[in-house]
């Protein structure tokens, strides 16, 4: 899990990278999404063809539904990436496990007790400060990071339909193709020649994308969901210190206090999750 949020970090380092004019002219964040589809579908592609797996009744309406969330909330992230220090707009992707126990109870008709609503009016007062609204240091990429994580929640309620209903590697590769065909149709509109290291860099979001998501299926593969989730947050500490020593931003006093309060928030959820889990 620790190998899986150092890699997850980094893909929203190239990001900025990307996004800024750091490796040549910036490039649109959907251009920078269709370069994570592209080169993580090789990857898994590669695997599939080695492997030789076979698709065994994939349900394609969640897939698709799944996927819609997960490339909108990887474009706007990479905007958010581009326009806001690396630790905010990680922290504030924290709210998606929240964001997906709110959307739950209409979506799947679950039941929400105290506690998780504790967890989320925490995690929102996080996020609040991060966001700073009614003062003029409101920034749009705060607001990016936000609808971010709205979409990753949404992407959790289909990943949980899918989760035991199908392989890991055939969610993988049917997840990757859809969000390619996707991120082409869309990245037609905004398409920019890339330079070399553009083109390498979205290269290495691809694989290093591919890699966290083959480590982060291993970890819950092998641990229980409860042990494995407070490691996640160390994508902050990976994020603030690769922004620091590649871009000199130093994460400020509110900038912790809000990622701090938005962790407590999402640390309190998981550690509902787990008695819940144990109880039943």
């Amino acid at each position: 899990m620790i190998c899986a949020t150092a890699f997850l970090a980094a893909t929203t380092l190239i990001a900025k990278a990307l996004g800024t004019d750091t490796l040549g002219p910036p490039l649109h964040p959907m251009q920078v999404s269709f370069g994570r589809f592209l080169f993580a579908w090789l990857v898994f592609a590669t695997a599939i063809a080695v492997l030789r797996l076979r698709l065994i009744r994939p349900d394609y309406r969640t897939h698709v539904l799944r996927t819609a969330c997960g490339w909108g909330g990887v474009t706007l992230m990479f905007a958010a990436a581009a326009a806001i220090p690396l630790s905010d707009a990680t922290a504030i992707s924290f709210l998606n496990p929240v964001l997906a126990m709110i959307l739950a109870i209409p979506l799947l008709g679950e039941k929400v007790g105290p506690w998780r609503w504790l967890a989320a009016v925490i995690a929102f007062a996080g996020a609040m400060i991060l966001i700073r609204p009614g003062t003029e240091a409101v920034q749009p990429g705060a607001l990016l990071a936000l609808g971010a994580a709205l979409a990753l929640g949404l992407e959790l309620i289909f990943m949980k339909r899918l989760s035991g209903r199908e392989r890991p590697l055939q969610i993988l590769i049917v997840n990757n193709s859809i969000g390619l065909v996707i991120a082409a149709l869309t990245v037609i509109w905004v398409w920019q020649p890339p330079t070399t290291a553009q083109w390498a860099g979205m290269a290495g979001i691809g694989l290093l994308m591919a890699c966290a998501q083959v480590f982060f299926i291993n970890a819950l593969a092998r641990a229980d969901t409860s042990f494995i989730t407070p490691f996640s947050y160390l994508t902050l500490v990976f994020a603030a210190g690769y922004d620091a020593l590649l871009f000199g931003v130093i994460p400020t006093a509110v900038s912790l206090i809000g990622a701090l309060t938005i962790i407590a928030g999402a640390g309190l959820l998981a550690w509902r999750e787990a008695v819940n889990r144990r109880k039943n």
